[in-house]
């Protein structure tokens, strides 16, 4: 199980997880063309949506928004099964749309002078590239659902929203009108204060203000100490759960409170700024996730096993996609990846073969991190990626950026996967059914990209002083930076916290697998803490003592509540989030960049 201490699962009525009728449409034209159009819309939206505000709103929650009004509006007997394969086309898509992340990367390097870096890749040889990486995502991640999804049953909370969403939108006899309501009512407040938040600099003002109100004082602020002004945050920290959310904070506190000061003290790093505390503390947070990931997936390996040798010829008759299917599409994407990275970037073969191999037990660890605390550390992997190259290929920033990036759109897209394997499983859709769309909308959202990114730049910039800050990106450049000259060049004592925090990560992981789990800090959760902006952590934190105290004090209507409310945030904040950029794309709204 997972270390979510709140089972989202459990607050989903019995009544709502009917399985499939049988005869029911699922795999229909009418989802398949409404799926294609969904995942061009997302596609198009999201390289906007990442690179202004840092992060990616749930595209599944909105996909199965618009899902429900492109059905429908034109068919009356839509269902729950076919939107849910419109939604996980928007999802593949929005995954593949998240590495304009890296193309922003590349422009920063390229911008820096000192660097004599030149890597700049046309509308076409991006669709080649991501495409070949997106597929290998989605089948590499289909053996792992039994293990996740089917005996382990991680969480995946974003995938139980969805699936609550979908059985809402789905609901013809007005028994979910109450859930409907609170969903209603949560998205609508999320909206209307990601406005106020975007056009106003009242809350943008009151951020400030609260650290300075706190024991932290001002430098607190440095460090991002304060409230993030988004119910989405607050409706994960109700999902996640206290346990988690908790573990969270006292990452967040260590990392962002206490090391600061020493890190200053001791000349570590020579400025109190965020961006160069990150560069240090990532070291350790990274050690905690990925030690505790493999750690776990080593207590349960004979589990593990019993999941591939499951997959045998047999299961082409089955509700999976079929196992020799996988080894073939894996082998064939696998080879238009390195036959495209050797003529397009001069990467070596046998780099590219040492990419796809080692991203394999990084997607292993980032499918877990996920399962359990909702938090996708796709950039925190790559970054992984990067210091093996740093290793491999000392000074070389193409291969570690190139490497990292296909660290992250495997990860991305297998992430996205087994978010959609969790919906199918809640609703009962067929997984094959699933695989299939996530492999049609992966070219769609590579085509998207490819192509939006290269206007975005040219409308706004990227990075400087005005254009698209792109945060992810300036992270991952920064760290291509800092590998450039090998290990030499990482901070004084940063590798050495590494190794301490992968004991720690070992230790606890062990004691969750104890009867003393309750009172064992996670430490996935605490690795996520050392690493998001410690605002965002101090929000979720809070949405954790809601859900604990709602529990407590009326357990009735939080079962009953909870997860419409908290998707109802999501929702709201994610609709905004990518209306506003289509507007803009369509001329219907100017915006200027902050």
């Amino acid at each position: 199980m997972g270390m979510s201490d709140n089972n989202s699962e459990s607050t989903i009525d019995a009544a709502d997880l009917i399985r499939r009728p049988p005869g029911t449409r699922e795999l229909t034209w009418r989802a398949v063309i409404a799926g294609v159009f969904i995942a061009a819309v997302i596609g198009a939206a999201y390289p906007y949506v990442v690179m202004k505000i840092g992060y990616g709103p749930n595209t599944s929650i909105v996909s199965a928004i618009f899902g429900y009004l492109t059905l429908g509006i034109m068919f009356r007997d839509f269902n729950r099964w076919e939107n849910n394969l419109v939604q996980t086309a928007g999802t593949s898509a929005g995954s593949m749309a998240f590495l304009c992340v890296i193309m922003a990367a590349f422009d920063m390097l390229n911008a820096d002078p000192t660097l004599n870096f030149h890597l700049s890749l046309s509308p076409f040889q991006t669709f080649v590239w991501l495409t070949a990486a997106g597929c290998l995502g989605v089948l590499f991640a289909v053996p792992m659902r039994k293990h996740f999804i089917i005996d382990e049953k991680l969480p995946y909370v974003d995938g139980v929203v969805v699936a609550k969403t979908l059985i809402v939108l789905d609901s013809k006899d007005g028994s979910a009108q109450g859930a409907a309501k609170a969903m209603g009512l949560g998205a609508g407040l999320s909206a209307m204060l990601t406005v106020l938040r975007e056009d106003s600099r009242v809350l943008a003002d009151a951020w400030y203000r609260i650290p300075e109100m706190l024991p932290f004082g001002a430098l607190g602020a440095k460090m991002s100490f304060g409230i993030n002004w988004s119910l989405l945050s607050l409706g994960a920290g109700m999902l996640v759960g206290a346990r988690v959310t908790m573990s969270m904070l006292l990452g967040t506190i260590f990392a962002w409170y206490f090391m600061p000061g020493i890190l200053l003290e001791r000349h570590i790093v020579p400025h109190y700024v965020r961006r160069e505390m990150l560069m240090w503390i990532m070291w350790p947070g990274t050690g905690l996730l990925v030690s505790g990931g493999l750690t776990a997936l080593l207590l349960k390996w004979s589990t593990l096993m019993r999941t591939f040798r499951s997959f045998t010829a047999a299961s082409v008759e089955s509700d999976d996609f079929p196992m020799p299917w996988v080894v073939g599409g894996s082998i064939a994407a696998s080879l238009v990846l390195i036959y495209s990275q050797k003529v397009m970037l001069g990467i070596p073969v046998w780099m590219t073969i040492v990419a796809v191999v080692l991203s394999v037990p990084l997607m292993l660890v980032g499918l877990r991190v996920f399962g359990e605390t909702n938090f996708q550390p796709l950039s925190i992997l790559s970054n992984m990626m990067q210091a093996v190259f740093g290793m491999v290929a000392p000074g070389n920033i193409a291969a570690n950026m190139v490497s990292s990036g296909v660290t992250g759109t495997i990860g991305s897209e297998s992430e996205g996967l087994m978010q959609d394997f969790k919906t199918g499983d809640m609703i009962g859709s067929t997984p094959r059914y699933l695989t299939y769309i996530q492999l049609l909308a992966v070219p769609v959202g590579a085509l998207s990209v490819s192509y939006t990114y290269p206007l975005l730049r040219a409308t706004y910039g990227i990075g400087g002083e005005h254009g698209l800050q792109s945060p992810i990106s300036q992270k991952w450049a920064g760290f291509a930076q800092l590998l450039s000259k090998g290990f030499g060049g990482l901070p004084h004592g940063a590798l050495a916290a590494m190794g301490v925090a992968v004991l720690i990560g070992i230790v606890l992981t062990v004691l969750e697998s104890t009867k003393y789990k309750q009172f064992v800090p996670s430490p996935t959760g605490i690795g996520i803490g050392m690493l998001v902006p410690a605002s965002l952590i101090i929000t979720m934190a809070i949405g954790g003592l809601v859900e604990v105290f709602w529990s407590r004090y009326h357990r009735k209507s939080r079962d009953q509540y909870i997860i419409p409310l908290a998707s109802g945030f999501a929702t709201g904040e994610a609709i905004v989030a990518v209306v506003i950029p289509i507007l803009a794309t369509i001329g219907l709204l100017h915006l200027q960049p902050q």
